[in-house]
């Protein structure tokens, strides 16, 4: 596995199920008495969140503190950014007090990617995961819809899921379409013209999924599962649509089109990345039904962060300053 993750095309097709395998043996920890592993013992990670975040940034603190990691949240508001330091000069900072992993979640598109190659180029030798750039990617999100889908349908081979929203605007979807078919799902992708973004057809084509304006159709021929998407007005400089009625007269999922769903297979699920507008883009009825996984989404964040954690952090656990580390608390471990 890369030293970065920054994408979903960061990971191969092994490393991503490997990946949701060990995040299914994380997941466990959440059900024990004591939710403590000593595997990141003595690593420290940064969770910088330049954008307001709480799923997220606390999966992300959860999972490194259950690992026995050092965790330590900087916002962008708290930081020297907020004094007009660059971000340069911030990542640089941090990094050269000997973290091991910096969490970054950034406004601009890019921003994670960025960082990664400051790192390469002046032989940091912290990893960068990227919790959100802009409206680009969002890689951990991805996983964690893909294992919580495929732990409540058995498998996503064969599968058919729909991606519906403002995908103009989402990092969730793009990352989503990323692993979805590598996984062996049938994925549709539904928006109004005015939110699919410019060169999505050919985008389709080269990593296989479909492309529809029509919901009810898509709904209508019986997806296993139906997936969300915030309607991202801060992310809006013009207009989308006329009003927030007619978006969810068109797209949002209704308590007509609930029962629309379940008519044409009664065991769909429902997933949403949160946070959720309720009434504009999903009606309270659907965001709380039987088939909701909005809180078995979240409960997956931390397995799966946890999980990433493991696969670019412990595997690294052989260099010289780690065992270094190591071998003085053996050391006095022996001693007392």
């Amino acid at each position: 596995m890369n030293r970065h993750l920054l994408s979903v095309a960061d990971l191969g097709d092994a490393d991503l199920r490997a990946v949701l395998d060990t995040a299914a043996e994380m997941h466990d920890v959440q059900h024990r008495e004591v939710k403590k592993l000593p595997t990141l013992r003595g690593r420290t990670i940064i969770n910088l969140f330049f954008e307001d975040s709480t799923r997220t940034r606390s999966s992300f603190e959860i999972a490194g503190k259950w690992m026995s990691a050092d965790t330590i949240n900087i916002t962008g508001k708290g930081s020297s950014t907020s004094k007009g330091e660059s971000l340069r000069d911030t990542v640089r900072t941090i990094a050269a007090m000997g973290v091991d992993a910096i969490v970054m979640r950034h406004q601009a598109s890019g921003a994670a990617h960025q960082v990664a190659r400051w790192f390469d180029e002046s032989g940091v030798r912290a990893s960068v995961i990227n919790a959100g750039d802009g409206t680009h990617e969002h890689p951990t999100q991805a996983l964690l819809d893909a294992y919580t889908l495929q732990r409540r349908l058995g498998t996503l081979e064969g599968k058919r899921i729909a991606i519906v929203g403002d995908v103009t605007h989402s990092r969730v979807f793009r990352s989503n379409v990323l692993s979805l078919p590598r996984l062996g799902a049938e994925v549709t992708v539904v928006a109004p013209p005015t939110l699919m973004p410019s060169g999505a057809a050919h985008w389709a084509e080269t990593d296989g999924f479909a492309l529809s304006n029509d919901l009810d159709e898509v709904i209508d021929s019986g997806v296993d599962a139906l997936m969300m998407l915030r309607v991202q007005h801060e992310r809006m400089a013009g207009g989308f649509f006329p009003t927030a009625r007619e978006y969810t007269v068109g797209y949002g999922l209704t308590r007509d089109r609930l029962a629309a769903l379940t008519a044409a297979n009664p065991e769909a699920v429902i997933a949403h990345p949160g946070p959720m507008n309720r009434g504009l883009e999903i009606a309270a009825d659907a965001a709380d039904a039987a088939g909701s996984l909005v809180l078995d989404q979240v409960s997956a964040g931390v397995a799966v962060r946890m999980s990433v954690l493991y696969h670019l952090l412990a595997s690294g656990l052989t260099d010289e300053g780690a065992v270094l580390r190591r071998e003085e608390r053996t050391t006095k471990e022996g001693a007392a």
